[in-house]
């Protein structure tokens, strides 16, 4: 009997513990597996910007005719290249954000990624199949 009790505490306990495991940094092999293949969406000014991570290093992103009508580059869609450097995701747009190279260092909390841009830049993001 108290061995069925510790068994069903332990797990309840558990769960709540890995819920309260501390953010992982996403990083080398790791970083690019969880974007390769998948869509990353940033929110930006309240909505979400959906990014294409192929496995080839290209990259694409569209946005909505209203998230558009408040961004500032060239166009509703772009694409890009991507590739993972000192830890960091690295993407260039060839129009948004004029065409710049910028990092992002990443770190996931649950199913919520937090990103930081190289020039200071943060926000939330998830990643989706």
């Amino acid at each position: 009997m108290k061995l069925r009790v510790f068994t069903l505490a332990a797990s309840l306990t558990l769960p709540a513990l890995s819920a309260m495991a501390e953010p992982i940094s996403l990083a080398g092999e790791e970083l690019k597996q969880a974007v390769t293949g998948k869509t990353v969406y940033l929110k930006v000014s309240g909505f979400d910007l959906p990014i294409r991570y192929a496995a080839n290093g290209r990259m694409s992103g569209r946005i909505g005719a209203v998230a558009a009508s408040f961004a500032q580059g060239d166009g509703a869609s772009d694409h890009g290249k991507w590739w993972v450097d000192n830890d960091q995701l690295c993407q260039k747009w060839s129009s948004w954000l004029d065409g710049k190279s910028y990092c992002f260092k990443l770190t996931r909390d649950g199913s919520v990624v937090q990103w930081v841009r190289n020039d200071g830049l943060s926000g939330t993001a998830r990643i989706g199949g």
